[in-house]
């Protein structure tokens, strides 16, 4: 992980052409080593020195034969050698799912994409916190969205992407949650399309199912729920979505959804939900602040100003709530819940 500087005191020699080796020099450095590129196999008689004091050699596979070499000169002198892929010559485009906030939910498809990076543009949400160690040595841009502010708006994140993959950069888009649910992801494949630049989707772990079965609410359940919906609380929903939201049955998640709360319970009460329908506010999932509150649907906004909830926060509004232990007993002869950890 960068910043824990792992390799400090070693040295390490990474062999192959200056632009195919980039990714493995910067990580390395990144880790603390003292980095010696060898950017032609004509270079390595100048570097025996550091070849002999070497504690790594890292070939990178250019295309040159010349670096065949490599194995004898490390048996004769008992140094570690490693081979790795190059760094594609022309820029490219990932768009990264970071799930919902842990580093080891990244998937691993996710986590090689990151390792190749030459730059990355995170969010707060995912796992922004330790984007530094998953991609070491490339540039970090944040461009995270507070609810109601934009500091840096969607447009403008899209043409600083497609600018550093023109520019012929290896680029991350890192998204929490899954890039195609309420990430805008389809925006950013399109506008690297329109560009003409090579773009890669790796999906994410959706804080839509995760977050709430962290808190032990499954999203379906045998007997309880056979579907769940997915819904975007950003804004107010309309009349009519919220008449159906009541009538289709099942499980209702809304992401993005505390500032919306009052609107969404109140309407959803008023097309014919159930009061006493069980509903769940879970906040920072997979954080160590991680909490739930619990209360019927009838009474959750008051359960929420009591606990303070504040985003980012999964609700979750149906059966399935009172599935967990915890749950049930808390809603047992409710009165307005206060929250848990």
């Amino acid at each position: 992980m960068a910043g824990t500087q792992e390799l400090r005191g070693h040295r390490v020699v990474v062999a192959g052409a200056e632009r195919a080796a980039r990714h493995a020099v910067a990580r390395y450095r990144a880790l603390g080593a003292d980095v010696t590129p060898a950017v032609a196999p004509s270079s390595l008689a100048t570097l025996d020195p550091a070849l002999r004091r070497a504690s790594l050699v890292v070939a990178v596979d250019d295309g040159n034969p010349g670096w065949d070499i490599l194995p004898a000169l490390c048996r004769e002198r008992r140094t570690l050698l490693v081979r790795e892929r190059p760094a594609p010559d022309a820029g490219s485009v990932t768009l990264v799912g970071g799930g919902p906030g842990a580093a080891d939910l990244v998937t691993v498809r996710g986590a090689e994409a990151l390792t190749r990076a030459d730059v990355v543009f995170y969010d707060r949400l995912g796992p922004y916190g330790t984007v530094a160690g998953l991609a070491p040595g490339a540039e970090l841009v944040d461009v995270g969205k507070l609810p109601g502010h934009h500091k840096v708006p969607q447009l403008l994140i899209e043409r600083l992407v497609v600018e550093a993959a023109l520019a012929g950069k290896s680029v991350v888009r890192l998204k929490g949650g899954d890039p195609f649910v309420f990430g805008r992801g389809g925006e950013e494949v399109a506008a690297c399309v329109a560009a003409g630049i090579p773009v890669t989707v790796v999906p994410g772990i959706t804080s839509a199912v995760s977050v709430p079965g962290a808190a032990g609410i499954p999203v379906t359940h045998r007997g309880v729920s056979r579907m769940f919906t997915v819904a975007s609380g950003h804004q107010p929903f309309s009349e009519a979505e919220l008449e159906h939201l009541a009538g289709l049955g099942g499980t209702i998640v809304v992401l993005m959804g505390v500032g919306t709360l009052p609107q969404t319970a109140g309407g959803l009460l008023r097309h014919g939900l159930d009061p006493a329908t069980p509903a769940a506010i879970v906040e920072r999932g997979f954080s160590d602040t991680q909490r739930s509150t619990v209360a019927r649907i009838d009474g959750l906004v008051v359960a929420a100003g009591l606990a303070g909830c504040a985003s980012p926060a999964v609700v979750v509004i149906g059966d399935v709530v009172a599935v967990g232990a915890d749950a049930a007993a808390e809603l047992a002869g409710y009165a307005p819940a206060g929250a848990r950890r």
